[in-house]
């Protein structure tokens, strides 16, 4: 079979076409290889001016520390602390507290329940809710009502929001000591 002219200048510049689409992709991949090569050149520069900053910082620091250290000898005429300057532990720390002068207020301590008798319980005891204005024990709905399902369902209300709340110690209850005393350990706890 013979190839015609026109065929076989087809087939030229095919060939031609694709050695063109050839070159441009390994151009291609040149250029974006060095650009890669760029970018890592610059995260170095980056990287190394961050550690020059951080050196010469260092540097600065140390050299102020030479002068505040000459500073505090030859000015100020402090010294190092010696190991027999630390304290062991809490007593030696008010041991060197001083005594209270007369007329001086009284230190702040913390608030503890007292019983009747003035000794402190072990377990703090829930008291009745009272008025804040008249002072007046105050008692829940629930306990006013004499119809049974309403209260039922009035407790069962009341104890979903109890627990419920975030606030164990403030707690609208009416109920028997040992009840009171055990919520009161779990809210202590």
């Amino acid at each position: 079979m013979i190839v015609s002219g026109s065929r076989l200048r087809q087939i030229g510049w095919a060939a031609v076409l694709a050695l063109c689409l050839g070159l441009f992709l390994a151009l291609s991949f040149r250029v974006h290889a060095v650009k890669s090569a760029v970018l890592l050149a610059e995260r170095q520069i980056v990287e190394l001016e961050r550690e020059t900053l951080v050196l010469e910082t260092e540097f600065q620091a140390r050299a102020s520390q030479r002068q505040l250290a000459n500073w505090n000898v030859v000015e100020f005429g402090y010294l190092a602390p010696r190991a027999d300057q630390y304290l062991q532990g809490e007593r030696q720390l008010a041991s060197l507290g001083s005594p209270q002068a007369p007329g001086a207020p009284a230190p702040i301590r913390i608030a503890r329940a007292q019983l009747e008798d003035g000794s402190a319980p072990a377990v703090i005891r829930d008291r009745e809710m009272v008025s804040p204005i008249s002072g007046a024990p105050v008692t829940l709905a629930s306990a006013d009502s004499a119809d049974a399902p309403t209260a039922m369902f009035a407790d069962a209300f009341e104890d979903f929001l109890i627990e419920a709340s975030p606030i164990r110690a403030a707690q609208a209850r009416t109920g028997s000591a040992s009840v009171l005393s055990s919520q009161a350990a779990e809210a202590a706890e």
